[in-house]
């Protein structure tokens, strides 16, 4: 191509031209990144992002909320703090937070019980609320807690050999406790030989498998509880105690005799289920409790139970088990074989009852709900598929909070490596002592090569 006078000219206008819109480009995406904010969060399972529970739980909020965060003055502290804050501020206009120089804001940490950095106030209402750290699980919880709306109690029934919700045994339910404190649910022991629950019919009484004999008197409680319209969760394993029958008739339920078996070897291989008394729940109804319900829960040696004809009770079957079940009255540990001649029952069977009718005096809405396993829920257990969110989802109805949710932590896979004992002595044995000899006799060999040259 010849160059000319004219051509030298037509380059510099093309070369003027693209310089004006690349700049006009550059103005237009500044524009648009100050009118419009996009966030991606690439992350595994987005946890840079609020959860959807977070995000369902904020917009229940109704009244304003203020946060007051005393972080350490450094630009990474005050950094996060704001990013999480902005998150929450993103999807809702009733939040605001201010960070404050614990060093320079003596007497104010002193009045909202500040003692040390990092830690944070949540203010609703006229209820407040102290963090220690700015995960999106404490954050949430806390607003959870302020804007419950009943104070609920939960009195574990003890005397008896119950669960102990204080026991970091396998079989104990500490772990079920601390997450029910999280939520703001509190939780207290009761003995009827030396309590009464006539002042409690505001709160929720539990029965979690008592192996040794309640008393006549304590039997007499329950039931007058139960008249006087109080909520109650039943956790029962199989063959319940002959006393407990009376319960059972008031509440107008029968437990099938023996033990629930699912032999279906597909699922057991896939849930890595190493017995098939282990049921796993796959499906629900539809009930506030288990709407949300996604996910498997696991219950172990679970019983049977029944709503009795013409009961006055409205039921929902909210834990149902699949139609090879059946219910084994004996040698369910040796040889698991269906037999009718024995009393076994085909299922598909129920192994969680939710009863609800009208009491007569308020004519407010008395909640039951009664589970064929108490063992689902014990610290060994309480992790297994969404056996917490269950529980949580239940006790949240039977307080009759049951617009609110479970909030759990989302961990993620990539964040942390563990390794068994074999791993880790493979990995110390090959970079500690395989590859440096590899190395050494690598070299070892170039040198001979070279001395022979």
């Amino acid at each position: 191509m010849q160059v000319t006078h004219k051509s030298r000219l037509i380059l510099r206008i093309q070369s003027a031209i693209f310089f004006i819109l690349f700049a006009a480009i550059i103005g237009c995406l500044g524009w648009l990144s100050h009118q419009y904010n996009f966030r991606s969060d690439w992350s595994y399972n987005a946890r840079n992002s609020l959860s959807e529970e977070t995000l369902a739980l904020l917009k229940e909020i109704d009244s304003p909320i203020n946060i007051r965060s005393y972080q350490p003055q450094h630009p990474l502290y005050e950094k996060h703090a704001k990013e999480i804050f902005s998150l929450y501020q993103r999807n809702t206009p009733l939040i605001n937070f201010t960070l404050v120089d614990l060093n320079l804001e003596i007497d104010l940490a002193k009045a909202d019980g500040i003692t040390s950095e990092g830690q944070s106030t949540i203010k609703m209402n006229d209820k407040t609320e102290i963090i220690n750290d700015l995960s999106e699980q404490s954050i949430t919880n806390a607003i959870l807690r302020l804007h419950r709306k009943n104070d609920a109690v939960l009195y574990f029934l003890t005397g008896h050999g119950e669960r102990d919700i204080s026991s970091r045994e396998s079989i104990g339910y500490l772990a079920l406790k601390t997450q029910l404190e999280e939520i703001g649910v509190k939780t207290k022991n009761i003995n009827l030989l030396t309590d009464n629950l006539d002042d409690k019919t505001n709160n929720t009484l539990i029965i979690a498998a008592p192996e040794h004999e309640l008393l006549e008197g304590e039997i007499k409680k329950i039931l007058a509880f139960i008249d006087n319209g109080g909520n109650l969760l039943w956790l029962q394993d199989p063959s319940p105690r002959k006393e407990l029958k009376a319960i059972a008739d008031h509440l107008q339920v029968d437990f099938f005799k023996g033990v629930v078996i699912d032999n279906d070897k597909n699922l057991r291989e896939t849930l890595g289920i190493s017995h098939p008394a282990i049921i796993a729940i796959l499906s629900y109804k539809l009930h506030p409790i288990t709407e949300k319900m996604n996910y498997f829960t696991l219950f172990i040696t679970a019983a049977a139970i029944k709503p009795q004809q013409n009961s006055a009770w409205k039921h929902t079957s909210l834990l149902l088990t699949q139609e090879e079940s059946w219910t084994d009255t004996s040698g369910f540990l040796l040889d698991v074989k269906y037999d009718a001649d024995k009393g076994d029952v085909k299922g598909p069977h129920s192994i969680g009852l939710a009863l609800e009718k009208k009491t007569s005096d308020t004519n407010n809405n008395q909640r039951v709900v009664i589970i064929g396993d108490s063992d689902f829920i014990a610290n060994n257990n309480l992790g297994q598929g969404a056996n917490l969110k269950f529980i949580i989802n239940t006790i949240n109805w039977l307080t009759e909070d049951d617009d609110l949710i479970s909030i759990l932590p989302r961990k993620a896979p990539d964040t942390q490596l563990d390794l068994s004992e074999t791993d880790r002595a493979i990995i110390s044995l090959t970079f500690l002592i395989a590859l440096p000899v590899l190395f050494a006799a690598l070299g070892f060999y170039i040198w001979l090569r070279r001395q022979k040259r």
